[in-house]
């Protein structure tokens, strides 16, 4: 097992919280239907999982441990979704039976695992022959933005150093295709999409987000505690997230990876 790099801090949650079928799982969205039993591997804090909920017959979310797993348990309750169970789960060895879904659905989640080829593998085992595994991750190494601010390429260095420290792997996106041929998936159809952070309102909201994650979450406090970075260092960081959001062109870039795998 890979140690979540990112914890579940208040200011990782704002950025999680926004995710839905539009921002994240467009490419799944065609397998979509009334009658398909979904698995959300990962769930977060529930809101793609909350808009799987209200396009298909059911779905199971899952989580690491049951703190994490409370965060889409407690959406469900304040939305009254009622189409949705919960199970802690370790995505190496699934505790479901074969055949289960019709499809499995993890966004974010392989570049955090310690073994994503067996990850794939156990999502497929859990999945109807001619069901669909559906992966998005970032790749962090493709990120891009402007201005250019070196605080903001040492922020890069230092979070992929302490994403592999942690077991995962942060430029996950280039490797899905990969990941899933190595897992016996032959019907594999790669794609990729973008997240773009350019107005005002954007830059503003993102630039926070990370002036404060570089600051306060589970991220930060490892940097500090293995010695990658000292307080003043991060603090530096942060200001230069305020500066990006600040800058009249600034503009960032998140390219992910996709993959539809026919079980």
């Amino acid at each position: 097992m890979a140690t979540y790099t990112h914890g579940h801090h208040e200011s990782v949650l704002r950025s999680h919280s926004v995710r839905d079928i539009a921002n994240s799982a467009a490419y799944l969205r065609p397998h979509l239907a009334p009658e398909v039993r979904l698995l959300d591997v990962g769930a977060g804090p529930g809101s793609i999982t909350m808009d799987f909920a209200a396009a298909v017959a059911r779905v199971t979310a899952t989580e690491i441990d049951e703190g994490a797993l409370s965060l889409s348990r407690d959406l469900a309750e304040r939305r009254g979704v009622t189409n949705v169970d919960f199970a802690v789960e370790d995505v190496h060895a699934l505790s479901f039976d074969d055949d289960s879904f019709d499809v499995v659905h993890a966004h974010q989640v392989l570049q955090h695992v310690g073994d994503p080829v067996q990850a794939l593998r156990e999502m497929r085992r859990v999945t109807v022959a001619g069901g669909i595994v559906a992966a998005r991750d970032a790749d962090y190494a493709g990120f891009i933005w402007f201005p250019v601010l070196p605080e903001l390429d040492r922020w890069l260095d230092l979070y992929r150093r302490a994403a592999r420290a942690n077991g995962g792997e942060p430029d996950a996106g280039r490797r899905l295709l990969a990941w899933a041929r190595a897992a016996g998936f032959e019907d594999v159809t790669a794609t990729a999409s973008t997240w773009c952070y350019a107005t005002p309102e954007e830059r503003s909201w993102w630039g926070g987000m990370w002036a404060d994650r570089i600051l306060e979450s589970a991220l930060a406090r490892q940097l500090v505690d293995d010695g990658s970075a000292s307080a003043d260092d991060l603090r530096g960081i942060s200001d230069a997230w305020k500066r990006w959001a600040d800058a009249g062109d600034g503009w960032f870039l998140v390219p992910h990876g996709e993959i539809l795998a026919r079980a």
